[in-house]
């Protein structure tokens, strides 16, 4: 599990605002970032980010969305579960497998 962020959703989501607003007012996205960075006291990677992952979202930008990607993790979990399941299934199997042939017949 990650770390909580320190920044609340509501917070994320106005710096964001602000730089989409705000980046026409500015000579690049970049500049935009770094200002606003700066008014949030957040680093300016933190706040692009979070623009790159708002633009993903909504389809500005090429990519998988929050959504897709939670459901990636997941299945991605759930694989790994599976896959240790069936390697402890497969070394019982192993296991009671030699133990029948070390019996001795009756």
């Amino acid at each position: 599990m990650g770390r909580p962020s320190k920044y609340a959703p509501e917070v994320r989501e106005r710096a964001v605002r602000m730089v989409l607003y705000g980046q026409s007012r500015h000579e690049s996205q970049w500049a935009a970032i770094r200002s606003i960075a700066e008014k949030f006291d957040c680093s300016p990677e933190t706040l692009r980010g979070w623009v790159g992952r708002s633009e993903c979202d909504t389809g500005g930008r090429p990519g998988p969305t929050t959504e897709e990607r939670e459901r990636m993790k997941d299945l991605d979990r759930e694989n790994r579960e599976l896959r240790r399941a069936n390697e402890i299934l497969r070394k019982a199997s192993a296991y009671f497998a030699q133990a029948e042939l070390d019996r001795r017949p009756k």
